[in-house]
Order: structure tokens, then sequence, then C-alpha cells
């Protein structure tokens, strides 16, 4: 199975009483995730599954992919490690699944399958690693496919 993990792109800071679901990307946070989806839409197979995050930033930065995606509260930005990776089905799933969502979440994720050290790993915004599980000696093994950032595409 391969996992896609997508930081939404930059988005407004966070203040004082302001509503974080309804954050938009800034216009750097808009040319990150239209470079970022360009590369990714070359890369996915057509029966690829997209989740993405409720939060608007997230659904603006899948939006430039141009593809289908399903919204899931399980990916909010206060959603657990346990949470993202049951909504993905991984590692039991045929499916490439790309998902759309936040730090500290999606590092913790990464870290956790890889089996880092840390907590957690840092996950740059409208950046995306891209893992894959496989068996190899009975043993079930994530490797690290690509790490890629919209500033170098």
């Amino acid at each position: 199975m391969d996992l896609i993990f997508w930081r939404h792109a930059e988005a407004e800071d966070w203040t004082e009483g302001c509503d974080d679901m309804a954050r938009v990307l800034t216009p750097r946070g808009e040319k990150q995730a239209k470079r970022m989806a360009g590369w990714l839409d070359r890369q996915l197979p057509d029966g690829a599954r997209i989740l993405c995050s409720p939060a608007r930033r997230c659904e603006q930065t899948v939006l430039s992919l141009g593809r289908k995606y399903k919204l899931r509260n399980e990916l909010a930005p206060d959603t657990t490690t346990d949470a993202l990776l049951a909504a993905t089905g991984w590692p039991n799933g045929k499916a490439v699944v790309l998902v759309v969502g936040h730090q500290p979440a999606l590092g913790q994720a990464i870290s956790l399958l890889l089996g880092l050290r840390q907590d957690s790993c840092p996950v740059r915004k409208g950046s995306l690693w891209w893992l894959r599980t496989r068996e190899r000696d009975g043993d079930s093994q994530s490797v690290v496919l690509t790490v890629q950032s919209p500033e170098l595409l």
C-alpha cells in the first residue's frame, strides 16, 4: 500500500478569536499548492483515493489537484495518529491513498511508520511524503519513496 501525506500549503496565520477551520491559503500558499499538484497529478494513478481534512486551507490545497476527494473529519487539525491511519486503511489497503492534512499528525504518523526515535518529524507546508508498505523476509516494512517540496519543483 502506498500512503502519501500532503501538508496543506501556507495559510493565513491563526489569530486570537479566528475560526481555525476557516483559515484560507495565502497567495504564496496558492502557488505552492498548484506547483505540488502539477507534480502529483503526473505521479498519482487514476484509482488513488484522496482524503482531505475539512479545514478550508486543506480543501483549497487539494482543489488544485483537480481530482475527486472526500472530506474526512478524522483528518481535522486535532486528529490523532491512530484516527488518521485508521481513516486511510493503513497498512492493509490495496489502493494508493493521498491524505491532505495538518501538523503535527502527519509528522507523528510518518515518524511512527518509519520507526523514528522522535515522536514527530517536521513536514513543511505544501510538501509531501510518499511511503510504501512492503513485506520483506516475513516482516512488514515502511519505506520512503519520495519527499517533495513545492519550492524545488
